[in-house]
Formats: structure tokens, C-alpha cells, sequence
């Protein structure tokens, strides 16, 4: 959706963040500033205020959804992706690190600061054509979400937007992911 009604959804969902999200110095290693959302997914109004900004990104002017189903990548992707198809009237579709789907996927591997990963999607997931949203809790460095745009891209579907709740600014996320409009409910 856009216009006023959802710039109204996404600034209050941004003011919810703000006040919620919990910094937590030195975690997982000294030096990291973590962003614990678990205070928002524990506050029921919260988490339902989030959920609908972030499934904004998946809807056209008049609040019809325009994708077939949202993407969340491992982990906490999968906490905001499910209820988000659900508002959106789409189906899930998880992306999960390497060895963790049972059936035959697709995989795609990327840099991370100390070394690689691997994500992957079941091959059956997405259908040619299918337009997808992308749900994550942070973008970072990209690199996540990047990959998962081209699992998308291998499965023949099209990626419509990422919708996340916060990026940092003073990363390359937003480099990283191209073109592809994003979705995000804080900049930090």
C-alpha cells in the first residue's frame, strides 16, 4: 500500500522499533552492538503493527496484494515472513542455510566477513513468474538477501521487493541488493 495510509503504518511502526528494540552491547562478540526484536514479538500489538508495515511492501495502491508468496530467510526471517503471507494472502516459502531442506534445492553461496555461507530453497518452492517478497529483520552487509534474490532468480520467479525491520546505514546493504526497492520500518 502506499500513500498516507501506509507512510502512517510504517512511521508508527518505526516509533514501536525505537522504543522496543533492546541494544545489547558486546553480543555475540565484543565490539557488536546486537538488536534484540524479542521485547517487539512479545508485545501483541507490537509485533501486529510491524507485521502489517512490513506487508505493505507487498501491496499496490489500494491495498491489494500483488505477490504470490513471501520469502523469509533463517532465522529470525521466518518469525516476521509467516505472519506477514498470511496478511498478504501468500504462501511461505523459507530459505534456510545449506543441508536443512529435505528435497532437492537450489543453492547459492556468499561472502561473509569471516568466511561463506550457504542458503537454499527447495526447487519446487517457487513457480515461473511467481512475484516474491523478501522479509528479513535486518539488513546488514546484503550479502543475505542478495543470495536470496538469486535463489529467487534460479527458481524463475521475480522478486517484487525486501521489506526489513531496520537496515544499518553504515553498511552496504543497500548496495549490495541492486535495485530491488526496499522496505525499511528503522534506519539505524
Amino acid at each position: 500500500m502506499t500513500g498516507p495510509d501506509a507512510t502512517t503504518s510504517a512511521s508508527r511502526a518505526a516509533d514501536t522499533l525505537r522504543r522496543l528494540v533492546v541494544d545489547v552491547p558486546d553480543f555475540p562478540e565484543p565490539g557488536v552492538v546486537f538488536k534484540d526484536i524479542t521485547p517487539v514479538l512479545a508485545d501483541h500489538e507490537a509485533f501486529g503493527l510491524v507485521v502489517e508495515a512490513l506487508a505493505d511492501a507487498g501491496r499496490d495502491e489500494s491495498g491489494r496484494s500483488v505477490v504470490d508468496h513471501v520469502v523469509g530467510m533463517e532465522a529470525r526471517g521466518f518469525i516476521l515472513a509467516a505472519p506477514v503471507a498470511l496478511a498478504l494472502g501468500a504462501g511461505l516459502v523459507p530459505v534456510r542455510k545449506a543441508g536443512k531442506l529435505p528435497r532437492a534445492t537450489y543453492a547459492e553461496s556468499y561472502a561473509l566477513e569471516y568466511g561463506e555461507a550457504t542458503l537454499e530453497v527447495h526447487r519446487d518452492a517457487l513457480a515461473a513468474g511467481d512475484r516474491v517478497l523478501l522479509v528479513d529483520d535486518v539488513l546488514a552487509t546484503g550479502g543475505t538477501i542478495a543470495a536470496t534474490r538469486l535463489l529467487v532468480e534460479h527458481s524463475g520467479a521475480v522478486a517484487h521487493a525486501v521489506a526489513v525491520l531496520m537496515d544499518l546505514s553504515f553498511l552496504p546493504g543497500r548496495e549490495a541488493i541492486g535495485d530491488l526497492p526496499i522496505t525499511s520500518l528503522m534506519t539505524v
